[in-house]
């Protein structure tokens, strides 16, 4: 386990790799979560998170949806792939000056029935639904997850 100042020199240094979870809900709605921590403190953005060194990707996408939706056991043979994106941010985890953040990311779509509970209030503070359109339209959902529905 890195400590808090070996991660920041890491994303200093170079681009981290993460999965983001496009989950749907049948009705077309979308799964978004107010994030509590930076990069994209305070926005809503899908739900999502980095893969560890060594972890697999099946490892890392199992581990994701408990961490960030609280469901166990699903598997990513179970989603489709969307695609690969880029993000950057002006900040960082630990809001350190002058070090940006740098995502490769890797995106997977999902479908959740209603009847699934869902959250992780440790990771956002705040869940909602919102149709694409919806989520486009709303200024508080971050850039980057709004580029997944452009």
């Amino acid at each position: 386990m890195l400590s808090e100042a070996d991660f920041l020199d890491v994303v200093r240094l170079t681009p981290l790799v993460s999965i983001d979870l496009i989950v749907t809900d049948g009705n077309r709605r979308v799964l978004v979560g107010q994030r509590r921590n930076r990069p994209a403190q305070g926005t809503w953005f899908v739900p999502g998170g980095r893969i560890k060194k060594d972890e697999s990707i099946d490892v890392a996408f199992t581990r994701i949806v408990n961490d960030e939706l609280g469901v166990a056991s699903v598997e990513r043979s179970s989603s489709r792939l969307y695609g690969v994106f880029e993000h950057r941010y002006s900040d960082n985890f630990a809001g350190a000056p002058g070090i940006t953040t740098h995502y490769i990311v890797i995106a997977y779509a999902m479908n959740l029935t209603g009847t699934v509970p869902i959250g992780r209030f440790d990771q956002h503070s705040n869940y909602a639904w919102l149709l694409p359109d919806e989520l486009l339209g709303r200024e508080d959902v971050h850039d980057n997850t709004k580029a997944y529905f452009r």
